[in-house]
């Protein structure tokens, strides 16, 4: 037979008398003796001593296993297939918490990590540490197993320092979550913010950037600060600044570190409720982007070929796909010459190879027909879609025709229109075509090759419109 002993080993019995521990290796993987066995016997995620023991705890709190056989033993590896995530522990590991603290936090951690049910088909987790300076203690595609995530948060050292989790949530957010560090298409990203007291530095700027990534943020507050610490604090309200929305979803009290076992099923219930993650949705992945670019013949052949460069330099930021965000192009002077439309590429190197073969047509400048034009002819076909609609108008100067109605005309469908100008474009036009507030939809060049330092900006504005639409 089979027994398990009070550490959560199993014991495979030999001769009467005699042990044998089955070897794990240090990939985890389990050595044969393990696998003759495997069929007696199956360990159900519900079994929380084992989760406790390997994280050093006393079994007090574990429930006395109810002798009952799971039905599936082949899930274990595959995990929770209705908890599809991949989630960052933002844990902190500053002078505020102290070492004590610190292995108290590693343990709760732990436990959330096991009842979230981590597998290969179910979620996915990795450990940051903040402190003086972000550490990436793991990433997501280091362990997919539960007993292997125990093992690592049980080796996690205390760093101390100062608690720079403005500092550190930024880092997790940008270079966390990268397809070559585990990271999966389409699947809800969240880093799990844990704060002992409160933060010595700002919040703000990184929630921002968290959310432009895509990514839900939680807090998890242990211990409000006390009333002396209140001073040290750089702004009280640092909770709002940084969650993925201030709806109440994304923050969790906990009053102490001590007695946390009631507190795991709660948030591992926050953490798998996927249709709860508003910010999975993004600029870069929910926004369609029309450009209407001059091909009048003031601009010449090399010109032409900077501003194709800058189309390609913005649309590369943003993840094109059938179900993420859509670029289209048309050119124009007096006439119109749709160049390619929302549904004709859906990948990123199709979209960059038809705006690279884009031939300069030369001619005059009638900026309000093209507006028009793309406005009822590109648009329209996507205007019902889940997609935020943005048109980037690119001219070199004055418009034949009335700019006004027809960018009014626009705004009113739903599109928000940034304008590009270079050169001899005059800017009463450039602000007649923005959207509000105008100045921050209105760019300016004298020259052609200032247009390469403005990608970034109007990148920027693209999210921060995005996001503004969605407060």
């Amino acid at each position: 037979g089979v027994i398990t002993n009070a550490g959560g080993a199993v014991r495979v019995r030999t001769l009467p008398g005699q042990e044998s521990y089955p070897a794990v290796n240090a990939n985890g993987i389990q050595s044969q003796v393990l696998s003759r066995w495997a069929s007696s016997f199956s360990v159900t995620a519900g079994t929380k001593s084992t989760a406790l023991e390997a994280v050093g705890r006393s079994v007090s709190t574990a429930r006395p296993s109810t002798g009952k056989r799971p039905k599936k033993t082949l899930d274990k590896k595959a995990g929770n297939k209705d908890c599809k995530a991949d989630i960052a522990f933002l844990i902190d590991g500053s002078y505020n918490i102290g070492q004590r603290r610190f292995n108290l936090q590693k343990n709760f951690v732990g436990k959330v990590a096991v009842m979230l049910g981590i597998g290969t088909d179910g979620p996915h987790v990795g450990v940051v540490q903040a402190s003086e300076h972000p550490k990436i203690e793991f990433y997501l595609k280091n362990f997919t197993a539960a007993k292997e995530v125990l093992f690592a948060i049980k080796e996690l050292g205390f760093r101390g320092g100062n608690s720079n989790t403005g500092k550190a949530l930024k880092y997790t957010a940008q270079k966390f979550f990268s397809l070559e560090n585990g990271a999966r298409k389409g699947i809800p990203k969240i880093i799990v913010v844990f704060l002992d007291g409160w933060p010595s530095d700002d919040l703000e700027e990184a929630g921002i950037v968290a959310r432009e990534f895509g990514v839900n943020v939680f807090i998890v507050s242990v211990a409000k600060p006390t009333t002396e610490e209140l001073g040290m604090v750089q702004d009280i309200g640092f909770v709002d600044k940084a969650v993925c929305r201030t709806n109440g979803f994304f923050s969790y009290q906990m009053p102490t570190w001590f007695g946390t076992t009631k507190y795991v099923k709660p948030l591992v219930q926050k953490l798998c409720s996927h249709e709860q993650m508003l910010c999975s949705k993004t600029c870069y992945n929910s926004v369609n982007i029309g450009f209407l670019i001059d091909g009048s013949s003031s601009i010449g052949e090399s010109n032409f070929l900077l501003m194709l460069e800058f189309v390609s330099n913005v649309a590369k930021a943003f993840e094109i796909s059938d179900i993420g965000s859509k670029v289209a192009a048309v050119q124009f002077t007096y006439d119109q010459r749709p160049e390619f439309g929302f549904t004709d590429h859906v990948t990123k190197e199709k979209v960059l190879a038809a705006i690279r073969s884009i031939s300069y047509m030369s001619g005059g400048t009638a900026t309000g027909d093209a507006i028009s034009f793309t406005t009822k002819n590109v648009f329209g076909p996507v205007k019902d879609g889940p997609n935020k609609n943005f048109l980037i108008v690119l001219t070199d100067g004055q418009s034949y025709d009335d700019v006004r109605g027809p960018a009014a005309a626009a705004q009113k469908a739903g599109i928000t229109v940034f304008s590009v100008g270079i050169a001899w474009a005059p800017l009463d036009d450039l602000k007649d075509m923005a959207s509000e507030p105008r100045e921050s939809h209105t760019f300016f060049t004298r020259e052609f090759t200032g247009l390469e330092q403005m990608v970034p900006d109007v990148i920027r504005g693209i999210c921060k419109d995005f996001l503004d639409s969605k407060q």
